[in-house]
């Protein structure tokens, strides 16, 4: 809805912000075509996870932080299972690991394939959304459903379901999956990773914004392989720092407009930091598999990307990226291996992060000697991305203060949508206000 003030001001509203997770608006104020205050505000009410966590069992943060996010599960299920291990200075075999890894793949290919196709894509090809785009490119939201099957079913056999997975444990799993069931899959996969491929070369050709911002990315980095479920934090200035350090580093405080946490790193020196698939890419470009770099450099990718609206060819590299990996572990695999490892309680501090779809997911737990979370914090990254988001809006704006009201509410949706915003995670989006005066 847009109305004029009787002052002169301008005022451009959206209802609600379409293809993104959850609510929230959005107030932008101009004064003499200078963008004079941004406020990404979300107002989705707080759901007080961390609260409630407080005196759970030490066994229960993978079933109960899995319900943050029904996209993004089983990046909750991770990175509370390596906080909780280290709290009771257990460490899993590498089997474990493996198996975390091969059902995380399969969560980036349905996130990533769910934001590519039917989110994000209607912005670059000029549809409302998905279902309109069907009718005129319905091999392309095709390719879209059948990579997200793809990692739904890797999901269900390795996880149990697709959504909500009920085999993850502290410790590790319930049962592991056989090889045979693993190789069930293979068809898929193959299937998957030539549509993978294809959706880089489809996305690389979308018509993008000349936009760069120099931001201070945020990652994790494993001692090999491009960091999905585990990894230290290193960022684009030159830090890096082991997971427990996460907390001195990264700051939470609470803004007046946003139910949600912003975060600053270091003291907020550089400006806001930013996680997700640029990060990971520019800081690990040197670990993709040789096809997903292949395919990085036939769209057109160097080592670097900073322009936001080109993270959806990097999404499409990192579903590469993926199914060449749970293909590599898959054909790998062998039975025999046990499912997890006993976990007692102690007394103490843990400390957990993995590479969530939308980049770092951190957690921290404080147990007491029967096990008991006595304190819990959780870092997602939407919450951690929002200082980025408005300094994007703010440079875009400025820029685009010539078009009309229509087209601004448009640039500055899919400006948001770059991020891929999970808005349920960081409460633990839009209404568009634009004060033109």
């Amino acid at each position: 809805m847009n109305h004029k003030l009787t002052d002169g001001g301008h005022v451009m509203q959206v209802g609600t912000l379409a293809r993104v997770e959850g609510e929230g608006a959005m107030h932008i104020e101009l004064r003499d075509g200078r963008v004079t205050d941004v406020r990404l505000r979300i107002y989705e009410p707080p759901r007080f996870y961390e609260a409630f966590l407080r005196g759970r069992a030490w066994t229960e943060p993978p079933d109960i932080t899995a319900r943050i996010c029904g996209i993004c599960p089983v990046a909750y299920q991770t990175s509370a299972c390596w906080a909780i291990e280290d709290a009771c200075g257990v460490a899993v075999p590498e089997e474990v690991r493996l198996m975390r890894r091969l059902l995380y793949c399969g969560e980036w290919i349905e996130s990533h394939a769910l934001h590519v196709f039917l989110l994000h894509a209607p912005d670059f090809l000029g549809y409302d959304g998905a279902i309109e785009m069907a009718a005129d490119h319905p091999d392309v939201v095709e390719t879209g459903l059948r990579l997200k099957k793809a990692g739904n079913d890797l999901m269900r056999v390795v996880g149990g379901r697709s959504i909500h997975p009920v085999n993850v444990r502290v410790g590790g799993f319930y049962r592991m999956p056989l090889a045979v069931e693993l190789q069930t899959l293979r068809p898929t996969l193959v299937r998957a990773l030539e549509d993978a491929v294809e959706t880089v070369r489809l996305v690389a050709g979308f018509d993008v914004p000349d936009f760069e911002q120099p931001y201070e990315y945020v990652a994790l980095r494993a001692p090999e392989g491009y960091p999905i479920e585990v990894g230290s934090v290193v960022t684009s200035s030159g830090r890096s720092f082991e997971v427990r350090d996460f907390a001195t580093h990264v700051e939470e405080l609470h803004v007046a407009h946003s139910n949600a946490l912003h975060a600053r790193l270091d003291g907020g020196d550089r400006g806001p930091y930013v996680v997700g698939p640029l990060a990971r890419y520019t800081l690990n470009h040197d670990r993709l598999s040789p096809l997903a770099r292949q395919a990085a450099a036939d769209a057109g990718l160097g080592d670097t990307c900073r322009n936001p609206f080109r993270s959806i060819v990097v999404r499409a590299v990192e579903i590469v990226e993926a199914v060449s990996e749970v293909l590599r572990i898959v054909d790998g695999w062998t039975d025999g291996a046990a499912p997890s490892v006993a976990v007692p309680p102690r007394a103490g501090e843990g400390f957990g992060a993995s590479e969530a779809p939308r980049g770092v997911l951190f957690h921290r737990y404080v147990l007491d000697a029967d096990g008991l979370i006595r304190d819990a914090q959780i870092v997602p990254p939407t919450s951690q991305n929002q200082a980025g988001v408005e300094a994007d809006l703010r440079r875009l704006v400025e820029g685009w203060t010539g078009l009309d009201d229509h087209a601004l509410q448009h640039r500055c949706e899919q400006a948001i949508r770059n991020y891929d915003p999970c808005i349920s995670c960081a409460t633990h989006f839009l209404d568009l206000t634009v004060d033109r005066r």
